[in-house]
């Protein structure tokens, strides 16, 4: 029997979702500079990014982003109105710690570094999107990263994004993004790409 391949459209993502959202991003990130930059152990990776992309989804993006999945891909998006909600709280930031472990460090100066340059103007935010590599092809990053754009276009709003993975930016520049520059990550850590997009007008979209 051939395998149906999963659907790539999108849906709001639930806290029933969260087994499923925290699996597929640890999927899609296991090859991420910055990701292997704070979980370096090959043999521990995957359970701690299962356990990391869970709780920023269930702790944070769910309840003060919106939040979208398909089949096989997840992203988290922030809007001017859920900017300020939207950063973790005291127990949070512990329960990050724990999962960081002696990278916590590395993670609050990443934070610091990126959060240097975020922009004044009211935006939408990328804060992560993922599909799994498994899937590859079938166009679900390509459906979440469409159904938010088009968010903010009806706003009126830029958006921004920051990736550390090199290949994935001519991914966005597809998409109508361009690198506001580059920064290296405190304590030798990898490259991280700015990135914006202009709005577009349901005419010129």
């Amino acid at each position: 029997m051939t395998r149906m391949p999963m659907t790539n459209a999108p849906k709001t993502a639930t806290v029933d979702d969260a087994r499923m959202v925290g699996r597929t991003l640890a999927a899609a990130f296991d090859d991420d500079p910055m990701m292997r930059w704070f979980f370096p152990d090959d043999s521990s990776r995957e359970a701690g990014l299962i356990r990391y992309f869970t709780t920023l989804f269930t702790r944070q993006y769910v309840h003060h982003g919106v939040c979208e999945r398909t089949g096989a891909a997840a992203s988290f998006w922030v809007s001017p109105a859920g900017r300020d909600k939207a950063v973790p709280d005291a127990e949070t930031v512990r329960e990050l710690q724990d999962i960081l472990g002696d990278r916590a460090e590395l993670f609050r100066e990443a934070v610091e570094e990126a959060a240097k340059h975020s922009p004044a103007e009211p935006h939408w935010y990328l804060a992560v999107i993922g599909a799994d590599p498994a899937a590859r092809g079938q166009g679900h990053g390509a459906a979440l990263l469409r159904s938010g754009l088009a968010q903010a276009d009806a706003a009126g709003l830029p958006v921004y994004l920051e990736s550390s993975k090199p290949d994935n930016l001519p991914f966005y520049e597809h998409f109508g993004f361009t690198v506001l520059g580059e920064a290296r990550l405190p304590g030798g850590g990898p490259a991280l790409w700015a990135m914006r997009r202009a709005p577009r007008t349901p005419a010129g979209a």
